[in-house]
């Protein structure tokens, strides 16, 4: 007691309180009584003025920072701490910088460390000494405990008896052993989850149908009554961690994950929960109980999964993605090695093109190749056409059985729901039932509950009785199942199908290629096409031209239009073209503007005045007026074979020569069309004289 002086007790008292977990703070009460209990052992050693600081509760002492702690060093430097009072030197720190740094700003102000068996003048050398020793003690302490449990936790591991806590879907069957739930509505949820991955192939998709469909999948919850489940609406990462655990493909693995220590801000930072890859985990036992999938299946899956990871290096081709283009991430450079990507342009931007550039992004060099996706993709598109078309009915028949299974799979799960609500109403309904109904405090809280549960009840048979209803509405539907089974004998037809979008034609081309190796030589577009399975075949695809694209006008448009130039402007020419029924590039009608372009464009020249009468040529109207007949006339006259006559096109005027008007024939032929009468059966019918 003679290390305590006046000046220590003219300052105060600090009472340090920590614990290392949220889980001690809340159940190690006795250690927590034990060190708020110091607070009376400082002012039995004589000083009035304590303060306690607990801001550390459930914070570790190893690397973690401690606002607390550092508040305490704050005061000590400040000299307004006269003694550090703790239960003992682990409660202060955990590891040797923390220890001596305090020792060291306690020494220097006159600090005293007061715990149960003592008080310390870190000043004096003894104390010194001894408290170096209590804080290296405590480091080692830790050390050995830490290896102890972690090896006892190995050791139990590699017998497949360790289960820190047990995945959805699985229930503790003793202390080292797991099984299946027993919930019904538990194991189906879980098998539709790997039924819809295996059709989609992509957890992206599982996730989006789940939550159209309104399907619940459980989750765990823990609370005051322990584990307990959950169902509601997913999320990606619940469908993610479903599809990518082990344990539900019958193994047991410990170890998947490790950590990994780094300085930030001067102070040790574990970072947990990093992925290890297969060959490091610690532990990996297969068939260590049932599973809901096997372990080829949840190897195909992780596949799958990889291959779906969009922007990450390697050979990974990326998930399907929007855009017409129907060769994303299958193309790679047979220059350099690297993978294709694809730019869009265009008025609405649906206008893809493949193109390398690592070279040019990575090292700055020229760009590899690049070219335009529509004849590609028609060309691959082709190929696996000709391999799908044996397989059109079959396929016919396994999408119409497919849409019958969701149905049918929508139903179950409703059913199911329908069953646990009406359980929980059952539930409801007794314990309102075994209260004293003068209690109605009670009585009215468990009839609410009550209520609540019967209409859920009553929401899910609504539901049930929707979906029947629509479910009927499609059976019924026998056209549907003609038309289906029609494109099935029709593959070609059912790929240009206005309801076949690019999203399922990528599906579809995924599912048989594994690769395309391109390279460019000259004019022509070399591919290499990688099938899963393992074989090959080559195709060569034509380069477009300068100036050709898709949007191209026809030739014999182009054609006609030179041609009608030398004989009408561009308005008239415009209304013969649309007459014929011939159409722009994209498909449009041909306005006065989009001739003049598509001449300008060709270089044609635009029609003169009094052009055809310098060539000596007339139109029909024009020759009836110097034939003196009508226009119908000379219309049967041309078609007689009596006038020569040309036509570029239908509605294009006639052409007729002015040297051929004044031939006998046809000045003859003009003569008996104007004496002619029209006769009639009746003999006494008189005529008309002229």
């Amino acid at each position: 007691m003679s290390k305590i002086g006046t000046d220590h007790l003219a300052r105060q008292a600090v009472v340090y309180v920590r614990q290392s977990t949220a889980d001690q703070v809340a159940h190690n009460l006795e250690s927590k009584r034990r060190q708020y209990a110091l607070v009376e052992r400082a002012r039995q050693l004589g000083w009035a003025d304590v303060e306690v600081i607990d801001d550390d509760l459930g914070r570790s002492g190893s690397g973690v920072a401690r606002p607390g702690f550092e508040r305490l060093l704050a005061g000590i430097c400040e000299g307004r701490v006269g003694s550090v009072v703790s239960i003992e030197a682990s409660r202060l720190a955990r590891n040797g910088r923390d220890w001596h740094t305090l020792l060291e700003f306690c020494g220097l102000v006159g600090t005293l460390i007061v715990d149960e068996d003592g008080v310390y003048d870190p000043r004096h050398p003894n104390d010194r000494l001894l408290l170096g020793m209590k804080g290296t003690m405590s480091e080692m302490e830790l050390s050995v405990l830490r290896q102890r449990s972690h090896e006892a936790l190995r050791q139990k591991a590699r017998r497949g008896e360790l289960f820190m806590t047990v995945a959805i879907g699985y229930v503790r069957s003793g202390r080292d052993r797991i099984e299946q739930d027993p919930d019904r509505r538990i194991q189906d949820a879980i098998d539709l989850v790997f039924a819809k991955f295996d059709e989609m192939r992509s957890v992206r998709q599982v996730h989006l149908w789940l939550r159209q469909e309104q399907i619940s999948l459980p989750a765990t919850v823990y609370g005051p009554d322990g584990r307990s489940i959950r169902w509601k609406l997913p999320v990606y990462n619940t469908v993610l961690r479903i599809l990518q655990n082990p344990i539900y493909a019958g193994a047991y693995v410990f170890g998947r994950t490790g950590s990994r220590t780094v300085i930030e801000d001067g102070r040790k930072r574990v970072i947990q929960g990093l992925r290890k890859p297969r060959e490091d985990w610690d532990v990996l036992i297969l068939d260590h109980h049932d599973g809901y999938i096997s372990w080829d299946t949840y190897e195909r899956n992780q596949r799958l999964i990889a291959d779906n990871a969009t922007g990450k290096f390697g050979p990974a081709r990326g998930a399907v993605r929007r855009g017409e283009a129907l060769l994303a991430g299958l193309l790679r450079c047979g220059h350099c090695g690297r993978k294709l990507h694809v730019a869009y342009s265009g008025k609405g931007g649906n206008t893809g093109r493949y193109h390398c550039r690592g070279s040019q992004i990575n090292h700055g060099g020229a760009r590899c190749i690049s070219f335009g996706g529509m004849r590609v993709d028609r060309a691959v598109s082709t190929e696996i056409i000709t391999r799908l078309q044996p397989l059109g009915i079959e396929a016919a028949l396994q999408a119409d059985a497919a849409r019958g299974e969701v149905h049918a799979e929508k139903r179950h799960q409703l059913e199911l729901s329908l069953e646990q609500a009406r359980y929980e109403a059952s539930r409801a309904r007794r314990q309102y039932d075994s209260v004293d109904p003068d209690n109605r405090l009670v009585a009215g809280e468990l009839e609410a509950r009550w209520n609540a549960r019967l209409g859920d009840v009553a929401a899910l048979e609504d539901q049930i009785k929707l979906h029947d209803a629509t479910a009927a509405s499609h059976s019924a539907c026998a056209d549907n199942r003609a038309q289906l089974m029609s494109l099935g004998a029709d593959i070609e037809r059912a790929w240009g199908c206005p309801g076949t979008t690019p999203a399922t034609k990528k599906q579809i081309i995924r599912t048989l290629v594994e690769e395309i190796v391109v390279s460019v030589d000259g004019e022509t577009i070399e591919l290499i096409i990688h099938w899963q399975g393992g074989a090959h075949s080559a195709l060569a695809v034509r380069k477009n031209r300068c100036g050709q694209h898709r949007w191209k006008t026809d030739n014999d448009v182009v054609d006609l239009t030179r041609a009608l130039a030398r004989l009408m402007p561009d308005k008239l020419i415009a209304a013969a073209l649309n007459r014929a029924g011939k159409v722009t590039g994209r498909g449009n009608g041909w306005t006065q503007s989009r001739v003049r372009t598509l001449r300008n464009y060709h270089q044609i020249v635009v029609y003169r005045e009094g052009e055809r009468q310098e060539r000596g040529e007339l139109t029909l109207d024009e020759a009836a007026e110097v034939l003196a007949l009508s226009p119908s006339s000379v219309r049967r006259l041309i078609q007689e074979g009596r006038l020569p006559a040309g036509q570029f096109c239908k509605g294009a005027p006639w052409i007729i020569k002015i040297d051929d008007l004044s031939r006998q024939d046809v000045i003859e032929a003009a003569d008996q069309r104007r004496g002619r009468r029209p006769s009639s059966e009746n003999p006494d019918q008189k005529t008309l004289a002229l």
